[in-house]
């Protein structure tokens, strides 16, 4: 295991996550600057604290890849709670009156909040605060005080966030809004979009591990998707998924952490407590047909422990998950090796 999860190797780690998705074969007549043949095209960038990857297949459009990379940037300028101008950090800083913000926030907002009340506050977009507190971008080994880990948690409580129309109003001043547990699925969807409406066929989208993929592959065969070995140092599978125009997205507790002494901190935050959950679980895996779906449960399903998370995703249509124990076994919803082919590695 590694001692010390530090940035740099989180976003090593990310990066390999890039190498475990393993697209062959591929033939089809795309549109808009793609064409039959064996052409491929890649961009990788770096938005969004984590690297991201475009490759689409049949295709010799840069353009299209020139405009993903602008949707980043774009997504990046509404959405991050670093950026001084975002709707995001202006929506922290307003003491409470009302900002108005683009529809885009407006909407990936509601996504937020309808995986908080699904959660019951397990999983909360105000946790700002909190998160702001632990540093785990750049952590190696700083606990944060007690008191004010408790002053941060007071301000953590999603109702706070009022929305009317394109106006949002925090109700209680001192909440902070974080949606990095949740954007980049929202981003990778409308990557998605924007691709379909220029006739790509063929292709996969990785945002810092969360991959999704445009229908099949060329020669009609799934994608074949690794499923990373929690605490492996490098590109080393777990297990593989094959999936066609699906969503994989991971949460884990190998991400961004440290550790003092023999005690493992991560940066996924119980929010009744304000310290990394300890349950048992160290990776929970979400198939499902949309990225932001996939991002915000994987960190939901997290919060709710093992038991409480199989029941959430069994209850959810065109949604399967892998939990992964910290006994490294394997725990799978009914439509994974059935549904979802699976293969332990």
């Amino acid at each position: 295991m590694f001692k010390n999860c530090t940035h740099l190797q989180y976003l090593i780690h990310k990066a390999f996550l890039c190498l475990l998705l393993l697209p062959l074969g591929l033939s089809w007549t795309l549109l808009s600057g793609c064409h039959s043949g064996t052409s491929t095209i890649s961009r990788t960038g770096f938005y969004f604290d984590t690297v991201i990857t475009v490759t689409l297949y049949d295709c010799s459009d840069e353009t299209l890849l020139d405009g993903c990379m602008e949707l980043a940037e774009y997504y990046e300028g509404l959405f991050s709670a670093t950026r001084e101008s975002s709707d995001v950090s202006r929506i922290n800083t307003s003491a409470g009156t009302p900002v108005t913000v683009d529809s885009e926030t407006i909407a990936l907002l509601e996504q937020g909040l309808y995986y908080c009340d699904l959660s019951d506050g397990a999983f909360d977009i105000t946790i700002g605060n909190l998160s702001g507190l632990w540093h785990f971008s750049d952590n190696t080994g700083s606990i944060p005080a007690q008191e004010d880990i408790s002053a941060a948690l007071a301000t953590v409580d999603y109702h706070a966030v009022r929305i009317d129309g394109n106006r949002v109003t925090l109700t209680d001043a001192n909440a902070a809004i974080d949606l990095g547990g949740i954007a980049k699925g929202y981003i990778a969807d409308r990557m998605k979009d924007y691709l379909t409406e220029h006739g790509v066929t063929s292709g996969h989208i990785n945002l810092g591990g969360n991959v999704l993929t445009l229908s099949e592959k060329s020669d009609h065969t799934p994608y074949t998707i690794g499923i990373q070995k929690p605490f492996a140092e490098g590109s080393e599978a777990y297990a593989t998924v094959r999936i066609t125009d699906k969503s994989v997205v991971s949460s884990g507790v190998y991400e961004r952490c440290f550790y003092v002494g023999d005690v493992l901190y991560h940066h996924i935050l119980d929010t009744s407590t304000g310290y990394p959950i300890s349950n048992g679980l160290v990776s929970v895996s979400i198939i499902s047909e949309h990225s932001v779906d996939g991002d915000g449960l994987s960190t939901v399903c997290f919060a709710l422990g093992l038991e409480d998370g199989m029941l959430l995703v069994e209850s959810l249509p065109n949604t399967e998950a892998i939990f992964i124990t910290d006994d490294m076994k394997a725990h799978t919803t009914s439509g994974i090796g059935t549904d979802i082919p699976f293969e332990l590695r």
